[in-house]
């Protein structure tokens, strides 16, 4: 069985839904751009020796549809010899992608594929336009169903996690994401991505300005834990809250109950300051921490997350 090597990765930041950076770039403009500049950082690759195109997307429709997978190989790589595929595990999307490209090339299906996520979420409700439950699945299994809201809602009650003990967590998030930034420590990988933004001036004349994208919005230097503290609670009124994802209480949850090493969880901060763009997530963070085991000289990383409907997922990588 052959090995399987991840040779180049990059992505883009990471804007703000539904009103950041990003709210007028299309999902497939976005990958095409990122998978232009990773086939020119491997100038010995003939792209159309390419086997495939895997691209994660939690949610597959309106410009994110058509298997957007496809469109993305058609676009970014300029050739119809590459074919592509869409494939949706919520939020491990990106990370299944780069599962199923290791697994084609071990067993000798693939010797050459470019796998990651995409993820616009600020032109898309979130679950879809049209969500029609199955009425019997509804009825008898309505946690089948439920949000992610609801889900940390139910894991802060069985593991005792507090508001405090959440608004801790992402204060401490947001704080080291902060200062990556400040140090940049997350500048390796990203790809600056120039955006053109349509607008009506002072005189409803139609303009456009054009600014360029390389670092992640969601972070907030001014935030402290009296301003955190002072957030209304999203979902139920006990005060028990998922804060800006399902990922305070989920997060604090595992690393109790698995006596997790927090020097070594999430050192840049995590998805509650650098955002969670879904389909894109596993592959997002996967670059990333290839960049922080490359800049720390370690050898074995893990990326791991929860997904929805009761799922979660990890991928395990060495360093060479």
């Amino acid at each position: 069985m052959q090995e399987a090597y991840i040779i180049a990765g990059f992505r883009t930041a990471v804007g703000k839904a539904p009103r950041g950076v990003f709210r007028f770039t299309r999902a497939d403009d976005l990958a095409a751009e990122v998978i232009r500049h990773l086939v020119a950082s491997v100038p010995s690759l003939n792209k159309e020796e390419i086997d495939d195109v895997i691209v994660g997307n939690a949610t597959p429709e309106a410009e994110q549809g058509l298997n957007i997978g496809r469109m993305i190989s058609l676009m970014g790589l300029d050739t119809d010899k590459v074919p592509g595929v869409t494939v949706n595990r919520y939020c491990a999307s990106g990370l299944e992608t780069i599962a199923t490209a290791v697994a084609k090339i071990k067993s000798g299906m693939a010797d050459c594929i470019i796998a990651g996520g995409v993820e616009v979420m600020s032109g898309m409700p979130f679950g879809g336009w049209k969500v029609v439950p199955n009425a019997d699945v509804a009825k008898n299994n309505p946690d089948w169903y439920w949000g992610m809201g609801l889900t940390a809602e139910a894991v802060a009650k069985e593991y005792k996690v507090s508001r405090e003990d959440q608004d801790e967590f992402a204060y401490h998030s947001n704080m080291k994401a902060v200062e990556a930034i400040k140090n940049g420590h997350l500048k390796e990988g990203v790809l600056p991505i120039t955006v053109h933004e349509n607008y009506l001036d002072a005189a409803l004349k139609k303009q456009t300005r054009t600014y360029i994208v390389d670092t992640d919005e969601g972070p907030r230097a001014d935030t402290s834990l009296d301003k955190l503290a002072k957030l209304k609670p999203v979902f139920a009124a006990d005060g028990l809250v998922e804060l800006n994802e399902a990922f305070a209480s989920q997060s604090l949850a595992i690393i109790r109950t698995l006596g997790l090493d927090t020097s070594k969880l999430n050192v840049n901060g995590g998805a509650i300051a650098l955002g969670h763009p879904l389909g894109c997530t596993g592959a997002k963070l996967s670059v990333q921490l290839f960049s922080e085991l490359k800049r720390r000289n370690q050898k074995y990383g893990m990326v791991t997350m929860c997904v929805g409907s009761g799922q979660g997922a990890a991928g395990i990588f060495e360093m060479l």
